[in-house]
């Protein structure tokens, strides 16, 4: 089969799988977004582990106050200090210094709720990435029947316009000798033309197929891909067609609804007090950079919000309603799926006996063809009825292979439904 002027490759569907899995861009953003869920996990570790700050402070001033209290911390108070016209009206004082702060949740019930939460989500969007990465296996599974399928349509018009053209030349020879008239030697141009046409679409449709392959890969749009295999009736085994709750999708949902339920309680609990530890080391000079005096500070705080208006009511309430729509999010979507799968089965069936009719079909019209056209060349068969054969068997050549896809695609998407 000739395809333009682009370079033509031979891929199996273990290669486009692999390449997919490396490089597909849906596959990526996901991972990205696992990515910045599990950075927002990791910033729940404030919840435990301390807030430690470092600074170093120089001013100069006269503020009374400020005098007294600088050469207080550098230790460095005299007597004469205290006589109270250099309290009242002191002379310009450096103070230098450099404090070491550390602070330690030890009770903080709303930040433990919402570390769960945010773990929670964080689970949810690996399985999502999971499901994602299901979905493009079989995304890749119809893209590589849909080129299989191309090819099969490009043989099966390249025989009918072999047949066509060898038709036209017994039609040809029969019109010189005067067998034919010339409306029937038309009606086999007509034909000839009718299968050029379908030809040149199906060769688009395998640079359709390659393309979409391409876009799937992240590859050279250019490139038109050949499977390695013809497309052919395949069986997988699929006992227990069930939805199952540990499928990756459903459970990220239900991960999601357990987030939302977590977050729900860090509101009810942003309504009790807080306890946290607290210290510092300081050390003073007069001189930038120096430490000859010292001390340090420690303690704990228990703070209570006590009421901020309407505004915590009102969000306790919101994630309240947030975790309930969750919860029938989650059942609908169970529900939808299972919907799914029971339409999925009769497709299943359907293509299944589909493919029955269209075998026995395909094998009657091609007893049919080779009967007229023995008595064709005998001159015993009607330039129509050989027309109208031909016609027949590469339609039902098309609707067979086109059957075979429609089961197997059948097959591989109540795979996808039931996969945990």
């Amino acid at each position: 089969m000739k395809l333009q002027a682009q370079e033509l490759i031979s891929i199996t569907k273990t290669e486009v799988l692999g390449r997919v899995s490396e490089n597909n861009t849906s596959i990526k953003i996901s991972e990205e977004e696992f990515k910045q869920a599990r950075a927002d996990y990791r910033q729940t570790n404030a919840v435990f582990l301390p807030n430690i700050t470092a600074s170093h402070t120089g001013i100069a001033t006269t503020n009374p106050l400020m005098a007294f209290g600088s050469k207080l911390n550098q230790e460095i108070l005299t007597q004469n200090d205290f006589n109270p016209a250099l309290l009242n009206d002191p002379s310009q004082i450096e103070n230098y210094a450099t404090r070491l702060e550390i602070q330690q949740p030890l009770i903080n019930l709303d930040g433990l709720y919402q570390r769960k939460a945010a773990k929670s989500k964080m689970e949810a969007m690996a399985l999502k990435t999971e499901r994602t990465e299901d979905f493009l296996a079989f995304e890749v599974e119809k893209a590589y029947m849909q080129l299989q399928l191309a090819y099969k349509a490009v043989d099966v018009l390249e025989k009918a316009l072999e047949a066509a053209n060898a038709n036209k030349k017994i039609a040809d020879n029969s019109f010189k000798q005067g067998y034919l008239q010339r409306a029937d030697v038309l009606n086999v141009e007509v034909r000839v033309t009718e299968v050029q046409n379908q030809l040149q679409m199906a060769k688009s449709n395998v640079q359709n197929a390659s393309n979409y392959l391409s876009f799937l890969m992240n590859d050279d749009i250019n490139v038109v891909y050949k499977p390695s295999d013809d497309l052919s009736v395949t069986t997988i085994s699929l006992e227990d067609q069930t939805v199952s709750e540990n499928r990756s999708d459903i459970k990220a949902m239900q991960l999601a609804s357990n987030a939302y339920e977590a977050m729900n309680k860090a509101d009810k609990m942003a309504f009790l007090p807080r306890l946290n530890a607290f210290g510092s080391y300081e050390l003073y000079d007069d001189q930038i950079f120096q430490a000859d005096a010292n001390g340090y500070l420690f303690g704990a705080q228990l703070s209570w919000d006590i009421f901020q208006g309407s505004k915590r009511f009102g969000k306790a309430q919101k994630s309240k309603a947030e975790f309930e729509k969750s919860k029938l999010e989650y059942e609908q979507y169970v529900s939808q799926s299972n919907l799914e799968l029971n339409r999925a089965k009769r497709t299943f069936l359907d293509a299944e006996n589909k493919l029955k009719l269209t075998t026995k079909a395909l094998e009657q019209s091609e007893e049919s063809l080779r009967i007229r056209t023995n008595r064709f060349k005998e001159g015993l068969e009607k330039t129509s009825d050989i027309l109208l054969a031909e016609t027949q068997y590469a339609q039902k050549q098309l609707e067979y292979y086109q059957t075979i896809f429609e089961y197997n695609y059948a097959q591989a998407y109540l795979q996808f439904l039931t996969k945990e």
